[in-house]
Formats: structure tokens, sequence, C-alpha cells
């Protein structure tokens, strides 16, 4: 390595900015003529050879990652001890760089500028990369506000770095993984960092974008870790009056100390955010769950129903089971035995009524037919069955008819 050439490839110009860790440069690649900006790891983290290590694998795995709102990383590498990463050109500011020159930020910039970072996270952690070291400083802005184009486009960058670092549990004043004031608390209580860290950092970002403070304030990691335990953040409105009240709601959300009690991804942060800023705020927890559990429920339901060629997918609804026949209560079995006995009884009577009825009008027919009747009692024609009553006329008829 030369004063101002690195592997022989990339001429270094002006320095871009300087930390604890690196210090970045603008180059050209002699190979490929493009401007590129290298990164050279500070000299105490060279000599750290297991730091050197984890870094380059995270160096490696970020690499693959290609995404229009994160800084491409095109090359890695050692010279003369030193280690330097090669990464994408961002010909703009960083977000730390126009809260310095800009103060708070107009309500729109703030949400188009997390949004975007949202897009370039959650493509990031379906890829199962972490951030870790969201902060104003790693996110670059092209365009947008103060004069700039109108368009405006967000990169995030540093992924590699934050991860190595925080594995070699680096403790060093005003790096610590990152700015302390933006680390989630799971990150300040030492535990392992998981998608929904990043979410609360951006967080962060967004109030201090809208506010141009921070939400909590403290001069340790030691302090602010207590403050989040035992405060809550003022509402962004309490600072800007001109923030509307569900925007503020949708970033303090964010803010929440535990995990599972904030957006479950970036960009249902970065949804909220917009929605916010129409003046629609976040529903509440038992709204959210319930929209979850609908949404996983619906997708596992249309995962099973088989497609034809002629008709869309669509869920399958569950089949309706007819209810189950249950046992009456006791008091409903004895009515029910009661209805049955009372039933039987009067089939019965029924019964000896029609034989009666029959008997009679038989008994009057012959009566009146026929000169036997005068001799005969009615009587004898009632049996104990309609059918005992009808042999008994036959005969007779057939006695008095020879």
């Amino acid at each position: 390595m030369t004063s101002n050439t690195i592997a022989d490839r990339y001429a270094l110009g002006d320095r871009l900015g300087s930390g604890g860790m690196s210090t970045v440069y603008q180059a050209t690649d002699g190979v490929l003529e493009r401007t590129v900006a290298v990164k050279v790891l500070a000299e105490h983290l060279s000599d750290d050879e297991k730091f050197v290590a984890r870094f380059r694998r995270e160096a490696l795995a970020v690499a693959k990652l290609v995404h229009p709102n994160i800084v491409q990383i095109y090359d890695t590498g050692v010279d003369s001890g030193r280690h330097f990463i090669v990464m994408e050109y961002v010909e703009g500011k960083s977000g730390a760089q126009l809260l310095q020159r800009d103060g708070a930020m107009r309500p729109g910039t703030a949400v188009e500028i997390a949004a975007q970072s949202c897009a370039g996270l959650d493509y990031a952690h379906r890829q199962g990369i972490i951030h870790r070291d969201v902060k104003p400083g790693n996110l670059m802005v092209i365009g947008g506000p103060a004069g700039g184009p109108p368009e405006m486009t967000v990169k995030l960058a540093d992924f590699g770095i934050a991860r190595a670092a925080e594995q070699t549990r680096l403790t060093q004043v005003g790096s610590v993984v990152g700015t302390a004031a933006y680390l989630s608390p799971e990150q300040s209580r030492g535990e392992e960092a998981v998608p929904g860290s990043d979410v609360y950092s951006l967080a962060v970002v967004v109030y201090q974008m809208l506010t141009a403070r921070l939400p909590y304030e403290g001069n340790s990691l030691a302090e602010l870790a207590i403050r989040r335990e035992n405060e809550r953040p003022l509402p962004p409105t309490s600072y800007e009056p001109k923030i509307p009240e569900a925007l503020s709601q949708a970033v303090l959300k964010g803010l929440e100390n535990e995990a599972e009690n904030r957006y479950p991804d970036a960009l249902s942060l970065a949804a909220a955010l917009r929605a916010g800023l129409s003046g629609i705020a976040p529903a509440d927890e038992a709204s959210t769950n319930l929209i979850g559990a609908t949404t996983a429920a619906t997708r596992i339901a249309a995962a099973s129903e088989p497609m034809t060629p002629t008709s869309p997918a669509r869920p399958v609804r569950p089949r309706r089971q007819a209810p189950r026949r249950t046992a009456p209560p006791p008091v409903a079995q004895q009515e029910e035995r009661s209805r049955s006995g009372a039933g039987g009884f009067m089939k019965a009577l029924g019964a000896i009524v029609l034989i009666a009825i029959v008997a009679a009008l038989v008994a009057a027919v012959i009566l009146l037919a026929t000169d036997a009747g005068s001799e005969t009692e009615l009587g004898q024609f009632v049996g104990d069955t309609v059918e005992e009553s009808t042999q008994l006329i036959s005969d007779f008829i057939q006695e008095n008819s020879q």
C-alpha cells in the first residue's frame, strides 16, 4: 500500500469521513475506471485477528445484498497489513450531515427517508442479515431536501462492520457498535440483535429527524438504559406542534422497550409512518394481533387449496360442522318420558273407543237388517281387539244367514 494507492488498483482521493473504526476515501478503480469509496479500517482493528476474521465473513455476506436502498460492496482485502472495503460511491450527504446543517426536517422528508431505509432493511432481514448500527451517519441521502433534486434516494451503509464489531464486544467511547443513543434496549442489555432492533434504531432516527432531539439522552450507555426503563419519551408533537399527531404516535410505537410491542417488521414501520403522515394513527395492539392472525390463517388456507387453470386461487373456507347432539338435562328427560307415557295411554284409549264404536255401528246395522237382532245382545260382538270384534260379527252373520 502506497500513500495514495491500495492493492495497486484503487487510487485514493479526498477523505470523505473518519471515525474510531475507519476512514473513508473517495477513490478511482483503475481497472473498471469508476469512482468508488474505500473504507480503510483503523490500525488497532487491523491488529485484532478475531475482529478481522469476523469482519471478512460479514463483508462477504453483505456483498451479496443487491438493493437500491443499500450501498453495494464491490471488494475487500488487505494491503500492507491494512484491511479495506471497496464500496459504491454515493454522491450525497448522510442523515447526520443533514441534521447538522438543517436541524429538524419537514415531516414528509423524514418519512420518505425512513420509508426507503425500511425497504433496504426489510430486504437485508429476509436474507438473514441485521444491520445493528442504524443511525443518521449510516443513511446516505441523494437529492431531496435543501435545494437538491426532488427525487430522493436513500442508501444504508455499514452493514458488515457493525456485526463484526458487536461480536468482538467493542466498547470504545463514541463507538459501542454505533452511538449508544440508537441502540435498542435488547442490544444495551447485551442480548442478540433481532430485526426489531433495527426497527427501534430507525424509530430513534425518525424521532431525531422530526424534532432535532433524541428520545433519550445520557452520558453513558448505563444512564440511557436506566432512562429507557423508567421514563417514556415525550411525543414529537411536544417539540413541534406541526407534526401530525398520528405520525407522532407511529414513531412512539417503534420506540417500545420490548421488541414484540414494536412493529413486526421494517415494512410495517414504513406503512405506519406513511399512514401517520396522512393522519391515520397506528392500530392498537388487539387489532394488530387480529389482523396478523387472520392473514396467517388465510395464507395457510390458500396454500392448501388446489388450483385450476380456469379459476384463480382463493382461500379455502373452513367447513361448518353440524352441531353435536347432547343429552337433554335430567328435567328435560323427565318431561320427555312423561310425554311418551301420556302418548301411549292416549293410543290405547283411542283403540278401545274405536273398537266400541265399530262394534256398535255393525251391531246396529245387523239389528236393523235382520230378525236375529231381536234375540241378540250387543255385548257379545265386542272383543278385545278390532280383529276379534270383526270375527265375532262375521260368525254371527254366517250362522243367521243359513
